[in-house]
């Protein structure tokens, strides 16, 4: 048995699996269960879950351009479960509702108290940049690499790339192919000069910023810190701003 649901980042919406039709009591306002047979029916603590799921996936997309959905598995079938007045939903530690994941289900109030896993999956579709055509490993990424799409952005663990200032001049740390949804551990920044490189120096300071030219004691990588020798013989850090400017703040 399967049991699906949607949740709107804004308003919350629901897809009543049959399931819900069977008219099983939940008590009001509590998401608690109540049994009043020889074991617990798993049916029950589907419903339960359901509820908690609601609530906790609307408030996880919230100000994200998400639309949350869940699958939720099945207990295992041969589970005897002692009646339980109070069933509370959680979600164990080192988990989030992201990906395949798991939901946890404790009976607080009952004969004899227990602790069960229920597998669930959640999807969070949203806007992102999918790659078209390939890019070569070391490449360096332009916008017409990559289209927008909507996808799944809990299929995998990296973060998805959604902004195309993440991603455009970065360089790709692997292959990358037609389909593929751009994420961090995909680009890396660009190395933009090599260690000797004469580069231009913004030197900035309170009310002032004057140029000079030096010379590159690092590589420089867009974004990042580089060493630089000065004309008398100084070496400091300043920042990449681009493939021959590294701006220093005094």
């Amino acid at each position: 048995m399967l049991i699906s649901l949607v949740c709107l980042a804004r308003g919350l919406r629901t897809r009543v699996g049959s399931v819900l039709c069977l008219g099983l009591m939940v008590t009001s306002g509590s998401g608690y269960a109540q049994a009043a047979v020889e074991s617990v029916d798993t049916r029950v603590l589907y419903v339960n879950a359901q509820h908690w799921l609601d609530s906790s996936l609307a408030s996880h997309a919230e100000g994200l351009p998400l639309r949350m959905e869940v699958t939720m598995g099945e207990l295992d079938q041969r589970l005897r479960l002692a009646p339980c007045a109070q069933v509370v939903p959680y979600l164990p530690p080192n988990t989030r509702l992201w990906g395949k994941t798991r939901l946890g289900l404790r009976c607080v109030q009952g004969s004899s108290k227990w602790n069960v896993f229920l597998p669930i999956t959640v999807k969070a579709f949203g806007p992102a940049w999918v790659i078209k055509g390939y890019v070569a490993q070391g490449a360096v990424l332009t916008e017409a690499d990559a289209m927008p799409v909507e996808v799944d952005w809990a299929e995998l663990n990296s973060p998805i790339m959604a902004n195309v200032s993440d991603w455009v001049g970065q360089t790709a740390t692997r292959m990358l192919s037609t389909g593929q949804a751009l994420r961090q551990d995909m680009v890396k920044p660009a190395q933009v000069f090599q260690a000797g490189a004469q580069v231009r120096v913004l030197a900035r300071g309170v009310g002032f910023e004057i140029a000079t030219n030096g010379q590159a004691v690092s590589a420089g990588v867009m974004g990042q810190s580089a060493k630089v020798r000065m004309d008398n013989g100084r070496i400091m850090n300043g920042q990449v701003l681009d493939s021959r400017t590294v701006r220093l703040e005094l």
